[in-house]
């Protein structure tokens, strides 16, 4: 598994908001952080970079994202030297779903709508 540099702190804050909304109950955000923890452990980080800097901001000018969903992208297209042909993008984000789309990643979940 490859990830964005930021995508630990993400997942963080949404546990957090989920928290704070009631939504998700402490013992359950206690379990998901552990599991996170585990992930993060496994996974390889594209860190940032000049190099990525220059990838996200033009996606900026073609795709509706969000400066950090921009450096997502940027990470995911980095790694894959943009080739995304038979390459898996993970997002529950419909902007960043439908960005990577168009640049050319199989989307998973698949069925999210």
């Amino acid at each position: 598994m490859v990830v964005w540099w930021a995508t630990r702190t993400e997942c963080v804050s949404a546990l957090m908001r989920q928290t704070r909304e009631g939504s998700l109950r402490n013992e359950d955000e206690r379990q998901a952080r552990r599991v996170l923890g585990q992930l993060a452990n496994a996974w390889v980080e594209i860190q940032p970079s000049e190099i990525l800097r220059a990838t996200a901001e033009p996606l900026l000018a073609v795709h509706a994202l969000r400066a950090a969903d921009a450096f997502q992208l940027a990470a995911a297209l980095h790694w894959c030297q943009r080739q995304t042909t038979n390459m898996e993008f993970v997002s529950f984000d419909s902007r960043l779903r439908g960005a990577g789309h168009k640049e050319g990643f199989t989307l998973l979940p698949a069925d999210l709508h």
